[in-house]
């Protein structure tokens, strides 16, 4: 077989274990939370440290492996990857599993970022185009298997499992990329911008830990109101670090550009609403519901369903019509979904979400095809690298907020739910840790999970309005030159 074609099953191996590692944790939680004794801010370290350690190091990944070697830095990227999953696997507590999840996700985010690369420098022409087609079918397959595998290896064999399948997959893709994949540099490589990577590391992490630390304390508690002032400097720091920097990580200045705004906003708001809810219905599936982590894999079939059927389509609409028509209807179909799904009481079964797990999947398969094409349609060829890297910095920074905002919102919502039920605060607290440990009280998850799924179906619905507002033809015709995709149709 060419080396070319290594290159491509190498690339796409990694692309499927560090996505399927984003969904395929969710269904184990409950399992986790279990063994591992871990309460409610726990189980949202485990997620959100992985999904912050992406963001903040996708786009400096990149200029690493433009400077010291694409396949080199590739190979180094799957053995922390690797590393990290054997960790996860042999955790012994949740501050070890937390840990050892962000290291999953910093080698995640070098694989991220010199997949494509390795894959752009094997294939020139129209196998390009076929390349790059497959890898982006395995993204998508790699999502949408995430619940239903999760639930099977733990159901069948471990929590455990879910991390340690990676080891035998890692050893092999690292031999292969070692011995098969050739090795590419950039003829400019850009300086390393430590102080962004620094001012957005430290505020992401400020922000993430105030919302998480709200929920277990209140908002007005010091130490939350200290974090989040730290969060707000530090991010303005990174603004200010940015804008003066000689070579930015993030050229702050691809946001004046309306539609790379709106692409921006639109992946924000994809992974921000429905991606960050996957945790608050598995809980309610299995905690609340008592399914297996199988059976709630199964359940969350429908949206992955929904999803391929509608993204088959989306890709093909792409090449006709503007993708504004996709990404904003797309999203306002995600906002709706997750408004259908409200309601919950004492007597709701899971049947109760299909309706809105059907509709909130068709407008997912909607928006994921057309945005990465968003996201390099209006900048020219030797900036497709940090405009994609920009993009699913975005979507990460949207899991990571989103799961810890929707905690601390459904636990007010669980405190305000037990004390109009047993009019004692003290009990109602007491009652409510218990359940954000795992304790089964019937109902009274579904209701707190009401006003959870408001707050996503608004973000959705705001991001998708944003969204095709922003977004326009003439900014892809503006930026089209020579190698330049054909992205959307022009404006009429």
């Amino acid at each position: 077989m060419a080396r070319r074609w290594w290159t491509l099953l190498v690339a796409s191996a990694a692309t499927f274990m560090l996505l399927l590692d984003v969904t395929i944790v969710v269904v184990a939680l409950p399992d986790i939370q279990h063994a591992l004794r871990a309460d409610f801010a726990d189980l949202q370290w485990v997620t959100d440290a992985y999904a912050l350690t992406l963001a903040a190091l996708l786009l400096t990944a990149g200029s690493l492996a433009d400077r010291y070697g694409r396949r080199r830095v590739f190979a180094v990227g799957l053995s922390i990857f690797t590393v990290g999953s054997v960790l996860c696997g042999v955790a012994q507590g949740p501050a070890m599993l937390s840990v050892s999840r962000a290291v999953q996700g910093a080698g995640g985010a070098i694989l991220f970022a010199t997949s494509l690369a390795l894959i752009a420098g094997a294939f020139h022409g129209r196998e390009r185009g076929v390349a790059f087609g497959v890898w982006g079918a395995v993204a998508g397959v790699a999502t949408a298997l995430g619940p239903i595998l999760g639930g099977l290896i733990t159901t069948e064999i471990s929590w455990r499992g879910i991390f340690l399948v990676n080891l035998p997959i890692g050893v092999v893709a690292i031999a292969v990329a070692l011995t098969r994949v050739d090795e590419s540099r950039s003829p400019y490589s850009a300086r390393i911008d430590w102080a962004g990577v620094v001012t957005l590391t430290a505020g992401l992490f400020s922000l993430v830990y105030a919302l998480i630390r709200a929920s277990e304390t209140a908002w007005g508690e010091l130490g939350v109101v200290v974090c989040f002032g730290l969060a707000a400097v530090l991010l303005a720091g990174f603004v200010v670090v940015e804008s003066r920097v000689r070579e930015p990580m993030f050229d702050l200045s691809l946001l004046r550009t309306p539609t790379f705004l709106g692409g921006s906003i639109a992946a924000f708001a994809m992974n921000a609403s429905l991606f960050a809810m996957f945790l608050y219905i598995v809980l309610y599936l299995q905690n609340d519901l008592g399914y297996s982590a199988l059976g709630t894999g199964a359940r969350l079939l429908v949206v992955s369903a929904g999803t391929v059927i509608a993204a088959t389509v989306a890709g093909r609409l792409s090449s006709h019509v503007q993708v504004r028509w996709l990404i904003g209807p797309g999203l306002v179909l995600v906002g709706a979904g997750l408004l259908l799904m409200r309601g919950l009481d004492a007597r709701s079964d899971w049947t109760h979400l299909v309706p809105g797990f059907i509709v909130a999947g068709i407008g997912t398969g909607l928006v994921n095809p057309p945005l990465a094409s968003t996201a390099v349609g209006v900048v020219p060829v030797h900036r497709y690298g940090m405009a994609s890297g920009v993009n699913q910095t975005f979507r990460q920074i949207g899991i990571a907020v989103g799961i810890a905002l929707y905690g601390s919102i459904f636990a007010a919502s669980l405190r305000a739910e037990l004390y109009a039920r047993f009019g004692s605060r003290d009990y109602a607290d007491r009652i409510a840790a218990a359940v954000q440990r795992g304790a089964k009280q019937a109902g009274v998850a579904g209701a707190a999970l009401n006003d959870v799924l408001l707050v996503s179906g608004i973000l959705a619905l705001v991001g998708g309005v944003l969204a095709f507002a922003l977004i326009r033809g003439k900014d892809f015709v503006a930026a089209q030159g020579p190698g330049a995709p054909v992205a959307a149709a022009p404006d009429r």
